[in-house]
Parts: structure tokens; C-alpha cells; sequence
């Protein structure tokens, strides 16, 4: 299975390369652009560069590897570099990296000369079964993860499961833990043979991946502008969200990556949803069971605690100043839209610490 969507948006590897080289014939651009950053200059650039056939001119742009540079000042960086090298309306934006460069990536696309097309080439497995997936393109605002931006397909996306070879160890668990959350909200059994399995290979994880995002790609297309259905993708990420822009701001504490920030939003969610949604204690506590062996525990205070919960009331996803949960009734089973009182907020925190 090569081709994952009806539009045949998502492709794989070797076929997915072919199908991009048929794509660049087709299209006739004038140039291509390559983003990259910092470390998938180094270690993805050249093996991606020896992989692309065409005699289109090729530039490459490079953008300094971190979340702290997903901002509207990096994109400002990028449209003047697209407008020196004299790209144009038939230019083509390839971005070759993490969740970074594809958000990112996808947004200075969109706006440049009125949007030209883009393609994404994800490197991490967070990028490949989220960030690649779906076409939401942005940037943080301050330390406000991504607060400005636009939904906007790319071409296709072409999935390379060798680049996963050059991940470290925490970035492969940042990804696993979207992976998590997808079998959370749509299958059980998916979910279950996430967590049994012992170790992970990459002929193993090349499976896994390509059913981590079927389950994605059929979410978005069902709902692609988030009315409804899609709401569920966020399920972990309201309180997540808060975590990963709360560390970012401080300066004395480790920066988390977002699966690990996530993966602690998905343990409070599951607190909360058995005390709002009648969710399984059974599996409330075998998803803290399985997160606390994978990612360990976040060192948080009570007084971390509570900037945190101020930073949830500029989630994207609220309305109407009200703080909107996705939580669980069972596995495969969103509920979305929950309202969640603050009280219970802080009994999940505690939950999530013991």
C-alpha cells in the first residue's frame, strides 16, 4: 500500500520518490527550493539530493533547527531569501525536516507571492504521522504554539522511513507518542499492539507509521477544516500544549520536545475523562502505566502548575473564552468540546505526578 488517501497525497519510499520525479515532469516548475534545517542539512540533504531527478534548478534554504525559531521573524528570513533568489509563482517549496520545517515550511508557502506549491519530505517520526499529515501549516507566536497560520494541503507527501535512522532515541519517542494518542481516539487494537510490542524494528515501525496516518488522513478527511471530527486529534494536546510553551518560556528548565508534552497531556486526559466520561479506571491507568515506562515523569510544581493552567486559555481551540477538552468514553471513542472544571485540572496534574 503506496498510496494512503484517495488523492494519493501520501507516499512511501522508494514508489514515493518515483511518484514525486512524475510530479516535477507534470508540473514543469521554475525552480525548486529545499528547506532544511540545521540538522537536516547534515544528515538528510545529501542522501534526499542523490534520491531527486530533475534538471529543475535546485536552491536550498536553511533555518536554525529548534521550536524557539517557529516564529513569524524565521518566515520574514524566508520570503526575502524566495524573493533575492527570484522564485516565482511557478516555484516549488520542498520542505526536508521535523514538524518545524513542515509547519513552518507549508506557512511561508502559502503567503509567498499569494501561495505557491509546497511538498513535504518528513524526517522525524512526529513529522510523518502528525505534522506532514493533514494541512495545517504555521508558527508560535512568542512561545504560543501556533497561534498564526493556515490549513492548505501540499502536493503530496513523500514518507522516507531510512531518514528515521539518523533520530535520536527521544526524538523516535516524541513521535510514538502522536501514534499513541491515534490509536487512543480511533483503535483499540491499534493501540494495544503499540504497547505490547516489545521492540521496535523499522520494518515493524514502517507498518505502524502507515497506519498511524491512515487514521489521520481519514479524520481529516471527513472534517479537513476542523468543525467537528478533527477536534479529536487534539485529544491530550490542550493541556500538552500549555506544557510545551510553559517549559519553552522558562528559561532554568529543559526544553520538552512535543511528544513528551503531549504524553503527559494524555495522562491527565485520561484522569479527566474517567471522571467526566465514565472512561474505564482499568484504562486510565494502563495509559499512565505505559506513558511513565516510555517518557518518564515531568518535574512539575504547584506553581508551575498553575501558569500552566493561565496558558490553556490561549489554546487555539477554545471558544468563547470557555476551554475546550477532548477526552475519552472508551478507547475509538472521542468526546469532544468538554468543558472541564479547573478543580479537576489540578486532581489530573496530581494524578499524573503519583
Amino acid at each position: 500500500m503506496n498510496r494512503i488517501s484517495p488523492a494519493g497525497t501520501v507516499v512511501f519510499n522508494l514508489e514515493g520518490y518515483q511518484k514525486f520525479s512524475r510530479f516535477l515532469e507534470e508540473k514543469r516548475f521554475s525552480k525548486l527550493f529545499v528547506l532544511v534545517d540545521t540538522n537536516t542539512h547534515q544528515h538528510c540533504l545529501p542522501s534526499f539530493l542523490q534520491k531527486l531527478e530533475t534538471e529543475i534548478p535546485v536552491e536550498v534554504l536553511e533555518i536554525d533547527n529548534g521550536e524557539e525559531y517557529k516564529n513569524l521573524e524565521t518566515c520574514g528570513g524566508l520570503w526575502n531569501a524566495l524573493s533575492e533568489l527570484e522564485g516565482d509563482r511557478k516555484s516549488l517549496l520542498i520542505n526536508l525536516g521535523g514538524g518545524v520545517v513542515t509547519d513552518l515550511g507549508g506557512f511561508v508557502a502559502s503567503a509567498f507571492k499569494r501561495g505557491i506549491s509546497f511538498v513535504h519530505f518528513p524526517t522525524t517520526l512526529l513529522s510523518m504521522v502528525d505534522a506532514a499529515v493533514g494541512g495545517k501549516n504555521g508558527v508560535n507566536l512568542g512561545n504560543l504554539k501556533n497561534q498564526v497560520g493556515i490549513i492548505r494541503e501540499p502536493e503530496m507527501v513523500v514518507t522516507d522511513t531510512s531518514f528515521l535512522s539518523t533520530l535520536p532515541a527521544a526524538e523516535m519517542r516524541s513521535g510514538l507518542a502522536e501514534m499513541f494518542k491515534h490509536g487512543l481516539i480511533a483503535d483499540e487494537d491499534y493501540w494495544s499492539r503499540l504497547i505490547n510490542l516489545r521492540e521496535l524494528d523499522l520494518n515493524d515501525l514502517d507498518g505502524l507509521i502507515r497506519e498511524s496516518i491512515v487514521i489521520k488522513e481519514r479524520v481529516v478527511q471527513q472534517d479537513p477544516l476542523e468543525n467537528n471530527l478533527r477536534k479529536s486529534l487534539n485529544f491530550g494536546h490542550t493541556l500538552g500544549h500549555a506544557v510545551e510553551s510553559y517549559f519553552l518560556e522558562q528559561p532554568d528548565k529543559e526544553k520538552l520536545l512535543h511528544g513528551e508534552a503531549v504524553a503527559a497531556g494524555m495522562v491527565m486526559a485520561g484522569f479527566l475523562s474517567t471522571e467526566l466520561e465514565n472512561f474505564s479506571l482499568e484504562k486510565r491507568d494502563e495509559i499512565r502505566r505505559v506513558i511513565h515506562a516510555m517518557y518518564g515523569k515531568i518535574n512539575l510544581r504547584k506553581e508551575d502548575e498553575e501558569k500552566i493552567m493561565h496558558l490553556m486559555k490561549f489554546d487555539k481551540k477554545n471558544e468563547g473564552g470557555r476551554i475546550n477538552f477532548v477526552l475519552l468514553r472508551r478507547i475509538g471513542e472521542p468526546v469532544i468540546d468538554r468543558e472541564v472544571p479547573n478543580s479537576l485540572i489540578s486532581e489530573a496534574f496530581r494524578y499524573y505526578l503519583d
